[in-house]
C-alpha cells in the first residue's frame, strides 16, 4: 500500500470504494449511496473541478448545511489538490466575506436559502459592478446547490455537467498525485484579536490523528454514525467524515439538530455512533418524546467541548448509551488531542479528557514551558504529528502559538497519574456555546461600534442546555439610551447565533484593575440578582 492511498484523503475513499463496495456510505434523506457510488461522484465532480481550471492548492469554500453536496464538493476538491475552506452557516455576510477574501478562495459553493438565508445576497453576489464577484477578487466561480439560475453563480447541474469534456483518467491521475504533506483543509479559527486565523492541516495529519481517533474509541465498519455536528467543523467534518472514511463506516446525515428528528433518524436508521456535545444529550434526555422512539441501536457517544457532569454520563449510559467517552481537542491540532477509552469509569469519563492520542505528547507547563508535576495545574501544551502547519499567512501569530514544537493551546488543565488530562480553564477568556468556541473580544468589537456603546466587556455563564452562554456588560456613553433587546439585536445582525449575548447587563461603568485594564473577575458583582 503506497503513503498515498493510506495518507491522502482520496487514496483512503478509493480504498474504502475497493474493499467495501456495496457498504452504504452516505444517507443523506431520500439520497443514498454505497461507497462505490460516492467515488463515482467524488470522481464526477472532480472533473467539474477540472473543467474549470482547478489547479493544486486552489482554495474551494463550502458555505452549506450538512449534506451529500457538502461531502461531494469536500471530497473531490481534495481529490485535485485543492483546499478545503469550510464556512460556518450561521455566518452573516461580512463574516463570511472578510473569510473569502483572507483565505484568497478561487471556488465557493452554497446552499442559498438555508434556514431562509440568502447567502449570495449577504455578499453582494454579483456585485453592482457587475463582476460578479463583490470585491473579491480570487473568486473565480460561485456554485449553488441547486437547479435555480442566478446571476453570477452556476448551479450545481451546470458544474457537474462540465465532467463531460474531462476524461475520467485525469480525475484519477490528479487523486494519485496528492501527497500526504500537501494542505487539505483550512479551518478559521476566532482569536483575541476578534478576526479568525485560517489553520492550515495536512492530509497526512488528518488521517494519522483520525485513525487514533476511532481507535481509541472503537469506531469500526458496521457502525452507522448520526454526523449532526456541523461539517464547517472540526467535530463533524474530521471526527465524523474523514473516520468514517477510515473506518468504511456508514454517514447519516442530519443538517440541523431537532431532537425530534435526530431520535427518528436512530430508529429508522438504526444509528450507533453519536458524537456531539453535551446539548444533544441533555435535550434528547429530557425530550418529553423520548419513550416513544426506539433508540436500542444506539452504542456509542463521543462528546467534551464543554464540562460534562458526572451525573450526565452516568444517566446517558444508564438511558442511552452503552459506551460513553469524552475528548479534547481545538482546530489547530487537528481537532483531536486527548480521549477516553472505552473501559474508563464515569468519574474519569467525566471528570477528564482522557489521554493523548498516539503519537501524541501533552505537558502541562509552568509560565516558562516547564513540565508541571502530576495535580497541578498549568497550561496546556500539545506535540506530535495532529498539530497544524501553521497560520495561513500569518508567521507572528504562528509563532506565538508554536514554541520549540509545543502547540500552547491557551487552555489550562492538569494530568493525573495516568496521563489523564483535565481541562480546569480558559486562558484568553474564551467560552464554549453548545460546542462551538467563542472569543469575547470579537462580540466586543461589535457592541463597541453600536451607537451610543462607550465600552463593553462579554464573559461566559453557565448555562444548563449549552453549557455557557454569553453575558455582556455594557457602558453608555454620557447622555445616551440603550436598551438592552436593541443591543442584542444589533449583535445579531452582524454575528453568528451562537457569538449573540443571551444577555445585556447596562451598568454606569466597567471595574478596571490597577493596571487600568478591565477586570473581568469583577463583573458578575454588576450582575442584578437572579433571584
Amino acid at each position: 500500500m503506497s503513503d498515498n492511498e493510506a495518507l491522502t484523503i482520496p487514496g483512503v475513499l478509493e480504498r474504502a470504494a475497493r474493499e467495501f463496495p456495496g457498504t452504504e456510505a452516505v444517507v443523506d434523506g431520500a439520497s443514498r449511496l454505497t461507497y462505490a457510488r460516492l467515488l463515482d461522484r467524488v470522481r464526477e465532480a472532480a472533473r467539474g473541478f477540472l473543467a474549470l481550471g482547478a489547479r493544486p492548492g486552489d482554495r474551494v469554500a463550502i458555505w452549506a448545511p450538512n449534506g451529500l453536496p457538502w461531502i461531494v464538493t469536500a471530497l473531490a476538491a481534495m481529490s485535485v489538490g485543492a483546499v478545503v475552506v469550510p464556512i460556518n452557516t450561521r455566518y452573516k455576510g461580512e463574516e463570511a466575506r472578510w473569510l473569502l477574501g483572507r483565505g484568497r478562495v478561487r471556488f465557493l459553493f452554497v446552499e442559498d436559502g438555508f434556514l431562509g438565508n440568502s447567502y449570495l445576497a449577504m455578499l453582494g453576489l454579483p456585485s453592482a459592478e457587475g463582476d460578479g464577484a463583490a470585491g473579491l477578487p480570487d473568486l473565480s466561480a460561485v456554485v449553488t446547490y441547486d437547479d435555480e439560475a442566478r446571476p453570477g453563480a452556476m448551479p450545481w447541474a451546470d458544474f457537474v455537467a462540465g465532467a463531460a469534456g474531462i476524461p475520467e483518467e485525469e480525475a484519477v491521475a490528479r487523486a494519485a498525485a496528492v501527497r500526504p504533506d500537501d494542505v487539505a483543509d483550512i479551518l478559521f479559527t476566532s482569536g483575541t484579536t476578534g478576526r479568525p486565523k485560517g489553520v492550515m492541516c495536512t492530509h497526512r495529519q488528518n488521517v494519522r490523528t483520525y485513525l487514533a481517533w476511532s481507535e481509541r474509541n472503537g469506531l469500526h465498519h458496521a457502525d452507522r454514525y448520526l454526523i449532526v455536528n456541523p461539517l464547517f467543523h472540526t467535530f463533524g467534518f474530521k471526527a465524523g467524515v474523514f473516520a468514517c472514511l477510515l473506518r468504511a463506516a456508514t454517514m447519516v446525515l442530519q443538517p440541523v439538530f431537532e431532537a425530534a428528528e435526530t431520535m427518528r433518524l436512530i430508529e429508522a436508521e438504526r444509528i450507533t455512533v453519536l458524537p456531539g456535545a453535551p446539548t444533544i444529550y441533555i435535550t434528547m434526555l429530557d425530550a418529553p418524546e423520548r419513550d416513544r422512539y426506539d433508540l436500542s441501536s444506539l452504542r456509542l457517544a463521543v462528546t467534551g467541548a464543554a464540562v460534562v457532569p458526572v451525573a450526565l454520563v452516568q444517566r446517558m449510559r444508564a438511558e442511552l448509551f452503552p459506551e460513553v467517552i469524552t475528548a479534547y481537542g481545538l482546530t489547530e491540532a487537528s481537532g483531536t488531542v486527548t480521549a477516553c477509552s472505552l473501559d474508563d469509569d464515569d468519574e474519569t469519563v467525566a471528570g477528564s479528557a482522557g489521554r493523548a492520542i498516539e503519537g501524541v505528547e501533552v505537558r502541562v507547563a509552568d509560565a516558562a514551558g516547564e513540565p508541571l508535576p502530576v495535580g497541578e495545574d498549568g497550561e496546556v501544551l500539545v506535540r506530535g504529528h495532529n498539530v497544524m502547519l501553521g497560520y495561513l499567512d500569518d508567521e507572528e501569530a504562528t509563532a506565538a502559538t508554536i514554541r520549540d514544537g509545543w502547540l500552547v493551546t491557551g487552555d489550562r488543565g492538569r494530568l493525573d497519574e495516568r496521563g489523564n488530562l483535565t481541562i480546569t480553564g480558559r486562558s484568553k477568556d474564551m467560552y464554549v456555546v453548545g460546542g462551538f468556541n467563542v472569543y469575547p473580544a470579537e462580540v466586543e468589537q461589535v457592541l463597541a461600534a453600536a451607537e451610543g456603546v462607550a465600552e463593553a466587556a462579554v464573559v461566559g455563564v453557565p448555562d444548563a442546555r449549552m453549557g455557557e452562554v454569553g453575558r455582556a456588560y455594557v457602558a453608555a456613553r454620557p447622555g445616551a439610551a440603550l436598551a438592552p433587546d436593541a443591543l442584542i439585536a444589533h449583535c445579531r445582525d452582524r454575528l453568528a447565533n451562537f457569538k449573540v449575548p443571551r444577555e445585556v447587563v447596562l451598568v454606569d461603568r466597567l471595574p478596571r484593575n490597577a493596571a487600568g485594564k478591565i477586570d473581568k473577575a469583577g463583573l458578575p458583582a454588576l450582575a442584578p440578582d437572579p433571584g
